[in-house]
């Protein structure tokens, strides 16, 4: 049972292929330049901001976008993450940094109403008083929601398109700016104006979200060969789509101006650079791109959410699918959550996301490396090219950057993650003595055969992670699956509940 007997069949669904989904990771984690810009104001100029984008992808996109490629290829479904956290380490690890996770995820989407109204201000644009402006904000999330609902294939060929207009103004900024760039205004830098918090708090924004993309596995085309395909490209994208516009800009204009780099200030630099059209032309990409980004972002956590419905976490209702396939439920909670988060300042949020996001990652760069150990047979399409030590040397530096992050982070952003996660401590609580008391329809996946384990593990830990495997992929064609395994509602303790066991033919 995924959800409702209604509910349109898995292989009816259309599915995403490699290119829509290197445009979905792309605006899971970047969306073109738009949002660096405080990288150079808090910089102290262009040399930091340049200097992060040259070495900071190397340190921690790709190693994160190896592992996600990875795990999400062993773990081909929506639950994503919560399913590898939960194979090692068990389901209350899985539910915390799931909802961690998507609390998170939902801060993030707040912001891109947001930063579409800045873009139409910036330049002397469309300013709008403060009621009208939330009711802007309202309308907009309202609408990208309702574009969310109607389906992910819709929103992966969106993407696809969005992805090519927003990086178009871009090719021309850096052919105008090209004559006028002077390489020495890389090297600016003044100390006295440097902010680290704001700066590694920028780069750390600009750069995270890889593993978002895996909550969307279950609906990839043959994910096992199509995922690894999609990250390296999207890796690829953002980091250009970051720096080749990041040193047009600086290059072209005086160092005095790193003070004037905040958000939408790229609309300005094509003003400066091109004229009023390449400025229009600027906010136009901005307002795309910031469509891309939250229907990126709302199919990531609704899709979240689903998967851990699907695995017993949350009650059943938020597996339903609508006519479309998308989690009808899950989508409505996203976007109540980012109108509720909207009216936060762009540096709160980002402080206050990328707290909770550094915590999430943490446990899911264990979960890797505890699964090499626990699980080295499971079986990994896609497989990163090193041992075991080598997975957790690889796992240091993106450790080091999160936990920088977090020691600069400010006592209320401290206490606000706190207030977070005892809440999302107190809900998995409730949600297993709502369980238990059989207040609500939930779902469970059924255990595999006994038999399961692999050989150079102990059957009991190869158990653990067949049983969030096996118990998940029973939608892959017979093919792909393993001994699949069928979903079943329950309404009581789990122990209790009536499983039945289908094979899979030979």
């Amino acid at each position: 049972m995924t959800g409702s007997p209604a509910d349109p069949p898995a292989r009816s669904r259309p599915r995403l292929t490699v290119l829509p989904l290197i445009a979905l990771i792309f605006y899971d984690v970047s969306g073109g330049p738009f949002g660096i810009e405080d990288s150079v104001r808090a910089g102290g100029g262009a040399l930091l901001p340049v200097l992060g984008f040259l070495v900071l992808p190397a340190l921690w996109s790709l190693p994160e976008a190896l592992v996600t490629a990875e795990l999400a290829s062993a773990f081909p479904t929506n639950a994503g993450y919560v399913a590898w956290v939960s194979a090692a380490f068990g389901p209350a690890a899985a539910f915390l940094v799931g909802f961690t996770k998507w609390a998170s995820g939902t801060l993030d989407n707040a912001l891109y109403p947001v930063l579409f109204l800045d873009y139409l201000r910036s330049g002397g644009g469309l300013a709008l008083a403060p009621p009208l402006r939330s009711l802007a904000v309202l309308v907009l999330t309202a609408a990208l929601t309702y574009l969310n609902y109607r389906g992910l294939h819709l929103v992966g060929l969106s993407a696809l398109a969005l992805t090519a207009f927003s990086l178009s103004p871009f090719v021309a900024l850096t052919v105008l700016a090209a004559p006028k760039i002077r390489p020495a205004r890389w090297l600016a830098i003044d100390v006295g104006a440097v902010n680290l918090r704001g700066y590694f708090n920028s780069m750390f924004w600009n750069l995270n979200y890889w593993d978002k993309a895996s909550t969307l596995a279950g609906e990839v085309e043959e994910p096992r060969k199509t995922f690894p395909k999609a990250v390296f490209g999207a890796v690829g994208l953002v980091v250009g789509a970051y720096l080749i516009p990041l040193l047009a800009g600086t290059g072209a204009l005086p160092s005095e101006t790193a003070a004037e780099w905040t958000d939408g200030f790229f609309s300005e630099v094509g003003q400066r650079i091109g004229g009023p059209w390449l400025r229009v032309w600027i906010q136009a990409a901005a307002a795309m791109s910031n469509m891309g980004l939250f229907e990126a972002e709302m199919s990531s956590d609704s899709f979240q959410l689903l998967g851990m419905a699907e695995m017993g976490m949350i009650p059943a209702i938020f597996a339903r699918r609508s006519k479309h396939g998308t989690p009808t439920f899950s989508i409505l909670c996203s976007a109540t959550g980012v109108v509720i988060l909207s009216f936060m300042s762009f540096q709160e949020i980002i402080e206050f996301l990328n707290f909770l996001y550094g915590l999430g990652m943490l446990v899911v760069f264990a979960a890797f490396v505890k699964l090499r150990i626990k699980n080295p047979d499971l079986p990994r399409p896609y497989r990163i090219p090193v041992g075991t030590a080598g997975a957790a040397v690889m796992c240091v530096p993106p450790v080091v950057l999160i936990t920088t992050v977090m020691c600069l982070a400010s006592a209320r952003t401290v206490i606000v993650n706190a207030i977070v996660v005892a809440a999302g401590v107190a809900l998995y609580y409730g949600v297993e003595h709502a369980k238990r008391r059989a207040w609500v329809e939930f779902l469970a996946p059924v255990p595999p055969p006994p038999d399961s384990s692999h050989g150079s593990t102990t059957a009991s830990d190869a158990a653990d992670v067949e049983d969030v495997r096996a118990g998940l992929l029973a939608d892959e064609p017979a093919d792909e699956a393993p001994p699949s395994v069928q979903m079943t509602a329950f309404t009581g303790n789990s122990e209790t509940a009536t499983r039945s066991l289908m094979k899979s033919e030979p």
